[in-house]
């Protein structure tokens, strides 16, 4: 199994997207990627719309030999409505449009279903359901909460499994600081899993104690589970002392290691052997360091 990190905002934008690649099947997890539209104050400066475009290009190219292309949710930063075509002759794994989900959501898939229904090859809902290709099987999550609860709606999380390796994609489960999100992770006991980590750069919306629910999950994720790389990044990499934050994580995982666990606590960007770039995280340096008289807005944000 091959496993790509496309986008993720440890290399310089936000998103989760991901192409995993077996023997049997290619699969594209989450195809948008996106800027906050205000960062301290600021928009977005010209070396994040140079990264986002170049890594939007490369997320197109992916799509075009990929045999699947899923949709945990409809957050901008996980899909691209203006370009439906990026789904043609595809088997699409999409978010239900109509259980589990909150106001924005049912507006937006009015929109993109549509659009992507007379071009791919297969429709799928995906909540809770399954395919097998080949000696790959892919598993779709329930619906469960983004987050603390449901007033961002829901995610889909997704595993593939080809017989050698396990892989999950937690999609925007914010830490995860639920039991359910942590059940099922722990259920599906993956080898290697892409985590959004806990949204702790936001502390009037993710207080304290929700990060330190979140650490507890992971460790009970890490001590019930084979996972050998733990993927944290998507909204854990929006502030730069990120590792301050889960000074205990590491502590629990250099324990389990002494006991003959080999689990390494890595980004999107390390595990794809690239330096963490955090470019959100440092808009305000940007703009100090390439000054710019004229601004771009992006409109789209989560």
């Amino acid at each position: 199994m091959k496993i790509t990190p496309l986008a993720f905002d440890s290399l310089g934008t936000r998103s989760m997207c991901t192409l995993v690649e077996t023997n049997d099947v290619k699969i594209l997890i989450d195809p948008g990627v996106a800027l906050a539209p205000n960062r301290f104050g600021k928009p977005p400066h010209p070396k994040e719309w140079e990264r986002m475009e170049g890594q939007w290009a490369g997320i197109k190219n992916a799509a075009k030999n990929a045999d699947v292309l899923s949709l945990s949710h409809y957050h901008f930063d996980h899909f691209n409505p203006l370009e439906p075509e990026v789904w043609k002759e595809k088997i699409a794994f999409i978010k239900n449009p109509a259980e589990h989900v909150n106001k924005s959501a049912v507006t937006r898939a009015k929109h993109f279903v549509p659009s992507i229904q007379p071009l791919v090859k297969k429709l799928v809902y995906s909540d809770g359901s399954g395919a097998e290709f080949g000696k790959t099987r892919i598993t779709f999550s329930p619906a469960v909460p983004h987050g603390q609860d449901a007033k961002l709606g829901y995610v889909i999380m997704t595993v593939v499994d080809d017989g050698k390796a396990r892989f999950l994609h937690t999609s925007d489960v914010e830490g995860p600081p639920l039991d359910e999100q942590t059940g099922w992770i722990i259920k599906q006991n993956p080898d290697i899993i892409f985590c959004d980590g806990p949204m702790c750069w936001m502390a009037y919306r993710y207080p304290p104690s929700l990060t330190e629910k979140s650490i507890e999950n992971l460790k009970r994720i890490i001590s019930k589970t084979r996972v050998s790389k733990l993927v944290l990044d998507h909204h854990f990499m929006r502030e730069l002392k990120w590792r301050d934050r889960i000074a205990a994580l590491f502590d629990f995982a250099n324990k389990e290691n002494k006991k003959g666990r080999d689990i390494q606590i890595l980004t999107a960007a390390s595990f794809a052997g690239e330096e963490e770039d955090l470019l959100e995280a440092r808009r305000n340096e940007l703009y100090k360091e390439f000054p710019v008289k004229k601004l771009r807005f992006w409109e789209m944000g989560e």
